[in-house]
């Protein structure tokens, strides 16, 4: 009796220790899945896609320096919660059910943090859950918008994204799963840097008689002064991104960690944000994926599409859709390897309506070197009400209408 006792006590043990190696291994064999976004910054207002100001970016351009960037990437979407709604579902709106601000509260398709959670990773988010996720309550496991006390972090807090950080790490390592952390960088969408009494001062600030103006605004000492704000907010996503990336590195977890960085759209600013010109969704997509991507390396060919990322991901993750005749994209992950694909000469741009729920759609498609642009409720009388409206900018281009026919 004591032998069989001791011989199924081996067993379980054995079955345990094989149960441990498995999960080590699952976790070692796929790589941590860590996207970093910044909210409404154009791609040209880093120093590593071409920005006339020096120094907006240095620690962004530094990642730039380990990953392959993508010269010709862009979202679909011109404003908030529909551009991403279509990243993390890989539908376009008309199918995913959001095309404004309004949720989808019974979705008949999975988004990027079910699919991690099916392919065995931790799945958390700071920032941005609602405009992430189509239905509530999340799926997330964690959702990384407060401190240990349970103080919700101001989004404009610096340190805090470290901290995030380095919060979901520990619980991935903990739960000795992979992670899939997205993290929502606020900066640079308004309310701006405010000046020498904001309590989250950036790096780096930059004055009006610097700043460089857009080809899309006129230029003058009000706008000029609204575009310092907005540089200055650019630099201190690029603090954020810093923190988030050292808090990787402490980990040392960032050589099993693919990281991916991008904007979701344009400046906050008239002729950009809510539109569907080529500044308002050029993305400065990167991604370092270590030992597939090659340090440094740019694609200046493929056109790639926000409508891609779910696709692309999955691969990574190794994990299939249930439905995967449902994506309206194609992952590009033999791009990450260094390869070419067809089909990557256009991407098809939509827009519907904004977070006032006015419907004024716009259909696009931005090939190389053209955009097409159909906007069927222009009529020369309805008024083009947006998020842009309510800048400094905006009023100023009103007021400077009456006399200047250019501008008006």
């Amino acid at each position: 009796m004591r032998c069989v006792l001791q011989i199924s006590l081996f067993a379980v043990a054995v079955v345990t220790l094989v149960a441990l190696v498995d999960a080590q291994n699952a976790v070692a064999e796929k790589p941590n899945i860590l996207i970093v976004t910044v909210d409404d910054m154009s791609a040209d207002s880093l120093g590593v896609f071409g920005c006339e100001l020096a120094n907006t970016s240095p620690n962004i351009d530094a990642f730039a320096k380990t990953a392959l960037k993508f010269n010709r990437a862009h979202v679909l979407v011109g404003n908030c919660m529909p551009g991403r709604n279509i990243m993390w579902s890989g539908l376009y709106s008309h199918i995913n059910g959001v095309e404004g601000f309004r949720q989808n509260p019974s979705p008949d398709y999975p988004v990027l943090c079910d699919l991690a959670k099916q392919a065995g990773y931790l799945s958390a988010i700071r920032g941005k859950v609602s405009h992430s996720t189509p239905y509530s309550p999340y799926a997330w496991d964690a959702v990384l918008d407060t401190d240990a006390d349970g103080k919700k972090y101001s989004i404009k807090d610096i340190a805090s994204y470290g901290q995030s950080t380095s919060d979901a790490i520990q619980l991935a390592q903990r739960e000795q799963k992979p992670f899939c952390l997205m993290v929502n960088i606020s900066d640079p969408h308004k309310p701006f840097y405010a000046g020498p009494k904001d309590p989250h001062q950036p790096s780096r600030v930059f004055t009006a008689d610097e700043v460089p103006v857009p080809g899309f605004l006129p230029s003058d000492d009000i706008i000029r002064g609204e575009l310092a704000e907005y540089y200055s907010s650019v630099r201190r996503a690029d603090d954020c991104f810093a923190a988030i990336m050292a808090a990787l590195d402490a980990s040392g977890q960032a050589e099993n960690t693919f990281v991916m960085f991008l904007s979701d759209h344009g400046m906050p600013l008239p002729f950009a944000k809510t539109q569907l010109y080529y500044h308002s969704t050029h993305t400065p997509l990167m991604i370092r994926w270590p030992a597939v991507t090659k340090a440094g390396s740019e694609d200046n060919t493929h056109l790639v599409s926000a409508i891609d990322f779910v696709p692309t991901l999955l691969e990574v993750m190794q994990h299939s859709h249930p439905t995967p005749e449902i994506l309206h994209g194609r992952s590009f992950a033999p791009l990450l390897r260094g390869e070419k694909q067809n089909d990557r000469a256009q991407v098809v741009l939509q827009y519907n309506e904004n977070a006032g729920r006015n419907r004024h759609p716009m259909r696009g498609i931005q090939t190389r070197d053209f955009l097409y642009l159909y906007n069927p409720w222009s009529d020369g009388v309805r008024k083009f009400a947006t998020a842009t409206t309510g800048t400094q900018t905006y009023r100023q281009m009103v007021k400077r209408a009456e006399k200047e026919t250019y501008v008006a």
